[in-house]
């Protein structure tokens, strides 16, 4: 093999193996062992994960577009109206 190709091969392996290294320390080892004060809840079931995850979103940004919309009507708000002029040809 060429000098360069081995290089490579090195930084490739290298970079590897620091990606390997970090992620066996960000790993949760100890997530099985309760920790003093810990005291989860009751899970949530399907529907409930649904309605927090993907529903509650969804309506709120319907409300906030709502909302929106409503109060920021072209005829109702002065400061909102169009005050770009095309200038006059001479």
């Amino acid at each position: 093999m060429s000098n360069k190709v081995n290089k490579n091969a090195m930084r490739a392996g290298a970079i590897t193996a620091g990606t390997m290294l970090m992620l066996l320390m960000s790993s949760p080892a100890f997530a099985l062992t309760r920790d003093d004060g810990d005291d989860p809840g009751p899970g949530l079931s399907v529907i409930q994960t649904l309605g927090l995850y993907v529903a509650a979103p969804i309506v709120l940004f319907l409300v906030i577009t709502g909302l929106v919309m409503v109060l920021s009507r072209k005829g109702d708000n002065a400061h909102m109206q169009d005050t770009h002029y095309a200038k006059a040809s001479r």
